[in-house]
């Protein structure tokens, strides 16, 4: 008995309906994606003060003349976590920056160095022990290194 070394072709079977509609839908649905989240990205209010209007990036005309203080995501979200930090414990708001980056994958990148603000502030508000005691593994253990420069 011999057995052939060449792989075996099917032939008679170019592509169905079904491979046809696999086809088109891998090379239109990935478009369709980047195009919805660019648009849904343009459409957040990303200021954290309710409107009742919302302008689309592109819509510069209606836009208010821009100040010379940036204000970007992150460093609205520092700011609110911050002001947060003086009436909640630390615990809490490592929780609502874990919330804020699992809502806003964009803010990722930002999460160390705002976990590691927040490790510095709660050791100048709660000692160097007290806050080391609600570390936890949010943004890589970040907390814990703002508390560890901090404290030395």
């Amino acid at each position: 008995m011999k057995h052939s070394t060449t792989p075996q072709t099917r032939r008679g079977h170019r592509g169905g309906p079904a491979r046809r509609i696999g086809r088109t839908l891998a090379l239109v649905l990935p478009v369709v994606m980047v195009l919805s989240g660019t648009l849904a990205v343009t459409r957040v209010n990303w200021s954290g003060s309710p409107s009742s209007s919302v302008l689309a990036a592109s819509d510069v005309s209606a836009a208010a003349p821009v100040k010379a203080v940036s204000h970007t995501p992150q460093d609205v979200l520092r700011d609110r976590l911050m002001s947060e930090l003086q009436d909640k414990n630390p615990g809490v708001v490592l929780t609502h920056l874990q919330q804020a980056v699992n809502g806003h994958p964009s803010l990722a990148r930002h999460c160390s160095s705002i976990a590691r603000a927040l490790g510095q502030a709660a050791v100048r508000i709660y000692g160097a022990s007290r806050a080391q005691s609600y570390a936890r593994p949010v943004c890589d253990t970040a907390f814990a290194s703002g508390v560890l420069t901090a404290h030395s």
